[in-house]
Formats: structure tokens, sequence, C-alpha cells
């Protein structure tokens, strides 16, 4: 294996072992009204397969009609708070998104299925549910801050590379 570099390698470790996010929609305009921001708590797996993140959403939630109307998103992902301590440095990266919802029993959307319920064993029972869905998010660039002095841009390649192979 090629060496990594240490930021890389860092990135790979935040997106691997944390398992939620927050995730960034575009609430649609209405009456002369700016589409406005829209943010929510998504916990997501990652299908290395196919190089992207996995949500499992309900058809009823605001963030899954948003993404229908517009996909593209962004998801950030960071490090957990110290109990005490300084939050400023914490790391963090910011995923600028396409969103796709693959059709049922593909084998995308199989890929999509093992990849989430090897993260949540425990929401099975969700994936029978008829307004639950699994929406597959396409990276295409980022925003790695790794602390103070740290930050950098992500391109897809680099992100590709990332998400297809498991932190070691």
């Amino acid at each position: 294996m090629a060496h990594e570099p240490r930021l890389m390698r860092s990135l790979r470790a935040l997106l691997h072992h944390h398992r939620t996010a927050a995730l960034a929609t575009l609430q649609p305009a209405g009456d002369g009204t700016p589409a406005t921001p829209f943010v929510s708590f998504v916990p997501y797996a990652i299908d290395t397969a196919h190089s992207q993140l996995v949500l499992h959403l309900s058809g009823l939630a605001a963030h899954t009609q948003q993404l229908q109307a517009q996909p593209l998103a962004s998801l950030l992902v960071t490090a957990a708070e110290p109990e005490d301590g300084a939050v400023h440095a914490l790391e963090r990266v910011t995923l600028q998104v396409r969103a796709h919802t693959p059709e049922r029993d593909s084998p995308q959307w199989q890929a999509a299925r093992t990849a989430y319920l090897a993260r949540f064993v425990d929401v099975a029972f969700m994936m029978e549910l008829d307004d639950f869905r699994l929406v597959c998010l396409q990276p295409l660039s980022g925003r790695h801050v790794a602390g103070f002095g740290a930050a950098r841009d992500v391109t897809a390649e680099e992100l590709h590379q990332l998400l297809s192979r498991p932190d070691c």
C-alpha cells in the first residue's frame, strides 16, 4: 500500500469512526420567498463498494423531500466534543454531496443496505417500512479542518479513495 499522508489518515478515521452528521439541505422557496437552509441530524454508513455515504430516511422527513427537490447538499462530520477544554480546534469535515435514491433491490441498493445494516444492526426492521428509503450521498468536494492552521480542500478523487476502503 502506498504511503498515506497524516491528514488523509486523520480524515479517513474521522469519516469511518463516526456514525452521525449534520445534513444541510435547501428548503424550497415559495410565493416569492427565498430558499432557506435546513439542517438535520442523520446517522450515516459508508458503502465502500461505491465510495459513498448512505442514509436511511423517512419519506415524511423534511430533509428527504428537500433532497428530492434539490439533490445538492452538505454534510458535516465532526470529532466528539471533549467534556472539558477547547472546542475551536475540533477536527471536522464539510462535504458537498449529490444525493440519489437507488432503485429498491438494485445492486447499488443492496450494497447500500448491506453497508447500513453492518453499521446499524438494530434498525433492520426499519428496512421493511414502506415510507423509508436509502439515500446515497456522492461526495463532490470537501473542506477538512484538522485543527488550528490545518484546514484544506479535499477533492472528489481524494474522497473517493478515502471512502473506498475501510479505516485501518
